[in-house]
């Protein structure tokens, strides 16, 4: 009788068990050249099961790497342009962005930034950090580097 409760319980315990962690989700690194040439010595964006780690992106017009003329206005437009093709590529939306860092070569052009950021998303916003940086990427007035996480 004893051998048969000790049987019962250990399948019962069993059919209870959590399934087994099936190991660390797939890495891609990704590169579609449709905005930074794939020459560049980094990944456009990483994907570590269903979140999206964006490069940092600034105001260049896709395919080559001249910045968009017109100053802030113009590179912070063209830099989230850049940042939303780059999520669509791969199957992400401006949606599914939970976190975003803005970098400013003037933090005094926040404002500014702030203006054309709010005309790319929607309520409720993503998580931000903002800060002044000194010698961004090509003489670039802005960059910004997002995370996006897909259900």
């Amino acid at each position: 009788m004893h051998r048969l409760i000790h049987a019962f319980v250990a399948t019962s315990l069993a059919a209870l068990a959590i399934p087994s962690f099936a190991g660390p989700p797939a890495i891609e690194f990704l590169n579609s050249g449709k905005v930074t040439p794939t020459t560049l010595p980094f990944s456009e964006a990483v994907r570590v099961g269903n979140t999206l780690y964006l490069s940092g992106q600034i105001g260049i017009q896709p395919g080559t790497l001249n910045l968009a003329s017109g100053g802030i206005q113009a590179e912070a437009r063209q830099t989230l342009e850049n940042i939303r093709t780059t999520l669509e590529t791969h199957g992400y939306t401006m949606r599914d962005v939970v976190k975003c860092t803005v970098m400013l070569a003037d933090i005094a052009e926040w404002a500014t930034f702030n203006e054309v950021y709010i005309a790319f998303f929607a309520p409720p916003y993503p998580a931000r950090s903002a800060l002044g940086a000194n010698g961004l990427a090509m003489g670039a007035r802005v960059e910004v580097e997002c995370l996006a996480v897909r259900d």
